[in-house]
């Protein structure tokens, strides 16, 4: 059997307006926008492998078994203007394998993450979902 292509949907609820974001591709930013003070969503094209592997060029690797996703964010996005300079991990590797197998069936996986930290500055580092991983 071949890799199945899979989409997961990361949605940062009440970014910080007028910030760019982007999505992390191999070592560069991909497709930034500029946060208003709606949700900002990212589709994620991913290869999931017969044996649950994480494959391509937006999944990042540390140790073994932890995979993740990276979302730029200032001038890590692209805004070489902007007072920030971060990116957002979000955690892949411990998608529930019930919901892997609804989107090797072609659903997109949505996670919910928090647009801000407790400062109000752009949410950065391992940031944990407010809302989990779902099919839709």
């Amino acid at each position: 059997m071949a890799d199945t292509a899979i989409t997961l949907r990361l949605t940062v609820a009440d970014p910080v307006p007028g910030v760019r974001y982007s999505l992390q591709k191999d070592d560069a930013p991909f497709e930034p926008v500029t946060a208003t003070d709606a949700s900002l969503s990212f589709d994620v094209p991913i290869h999931l492998s017969d044996d649950g592997r994480f494959l391509g060029p937006f999944v990042r690797r540390e140790g073994k078994e932890r995979r993740f996703v990276y979302i730029r964010i200032g001038t890590s996005a692209g805004d070489h203007s902007s007072e920030w300079s971060r990116r957002a991990k979000i955690d892949i590797h411990d998608i529930p394998p019930a919901l892997l197998d609804q989107a090797r069936a072609g659903r997109t996986l949505e996670v919910v993450l928090p647009g801000r930290g407790k400062d109000g500055t752009p949410a950065c580092a391992t940031v944990r979902p407010v809302k989990g991983w779902a099919a839709v």
